[in-house]
């Protein structure tokens, strides 16, 4: 007969592992699920990719994390993370997605796409980044459309259309262009985002303002065929070649699954789920919400560094309602 878990954690990520070593220390006995690689949402961000924190904001668990500049890249957090993982020994399954919760008195069923786990409580750490926003345009289901950059050699001598002027939109169009591609940005708003990071913005601009990076403000794309793109802009409808689209329009995290089970969301378009700041304990008793998650649609309010003192917050309160049964 399998043993009934203190704690089942959905998602591999960095709070996901966070909360995972706050149960080992603690005692509990923990396992975390994961549908994807480690880390997976990192690892799928583009390869060159910097973090906009230092260092020391991304550490989990008290565990340093040394790299070679003051801002680590996406390879250095990888290597960091696994690391901890290793050193931690931590329980982990990976590539088992979470299909649905059930509840029975005090315990939950868990049920994956491999077997199923009894678990007294559950932390869903699942981030944003699974679900892209789709532009519901036809074309965008082409094979050369995609909601995902990560290498720009791909795409050298290539027409590509980055859509998009968020942080990956910008080191898209950068390193596809230097790399030999004709790119053209489409933006909704009037500007490059001010959210880019403050050393690849003026870039970007530059690049825009010479002409080397072709870029239509207040546009949105209208259609995307086998070699061509149509472009709503301020003129009227523009057509341009293209071989590749990078629609960088940004991701949301997988509100239905808290629904499904039933965790209650506000009613405005936030839609954030209900919880208790202090505790991070849902409507649900004996579910927590950690990370980004917490923030529903508002995924630029939460980040590793604001979210790591969720895991203290919520194995203290679980470690109390455990101490308080004996």
């Amino acid at each position: 007969m399998k043993s009934v878990f203190d704690i089942i954690i959905v998602g591999a990520g960095p709070i996901g592992l966070a909360c995972a070593l706050e149960a080992k220390r603690k005692g509990l006995q923990y396992l975390i699920i994961e549908k994807g690689a480690l880390v997976n949402s990192l690892y799928n961000y583009p390869v060159n990719m910097t973090f906009f924190s230092t260092s020391e904001k991304l550490e989990i668990g008290g565990v340093p994390f040394v790299s070679n500049t003051i801002k680590p890249t996406r390879n250095e957090s990888l290597e960091y993370y696994r690391r901890v993982t290793i050193a931690s020994g931590l329980s982990l399954h990976l590539f088992e997605e979470v299909k649905t919760i059930s509840q029975e008195e005090e315990l939950f069923t868990v049920h994956t796409s491999k077997d199923k786990y009894t678990t007294s409580n559950i932390i869903i750490a699942t981030g944003f980044y699974d679900l892209p926003f789709l532009l519901n345009i036809p074309g965008e289901a082409l094979p050369k459309v995609t909601h995902y950059y990560k290498d720009p050699h791909f795409y050298a001598f290539q027409k590509v259309l980055v859509i998009g002027a968020s942080n990956s939109a910008v080191d898209a169009a950068l390193e596809t262009y230097r790399k030999g591609a004709e790119v053209t940005m489409v933006i909704r708003e009037k500007d490059i985002g001010e959210r880019v990071k403050y050393w690849v913005r003026p870039d970007i601009i530059n690049r825009v303002k010479e002409g080397t990076i072709n870029a239509f403000f207040n546009s949105t794309v209208a259609a995307i065929r086998e070699n061509e793109v149509d472009i709503n802009t301020n003129d009227g409808l523009v057509t341009i070649a293209n071989d590749w689209v990078i629609a960088m329009t940004g991701y949301q995290p997988n509100l239905t699954f808290l629904e499904k089970i039933g965790i209650k969301l506000s009613a405005d378009e936030v839609r954030k789920p209900l919880y208790d700041t202090d505790t991070h304990e849902t409507n649900i008793k004996g579910i927590y919400l950690a990370g980004v998650i917490c923030g529903g649609m508002d995924t630029h309010s939460l980040f590793i560094e604001n979210s790591r003192e969720h895991a203290v917050k919520i194995i203290d309160n679980i470690l109390h309602h455990k101490m308080a049964v004996l």
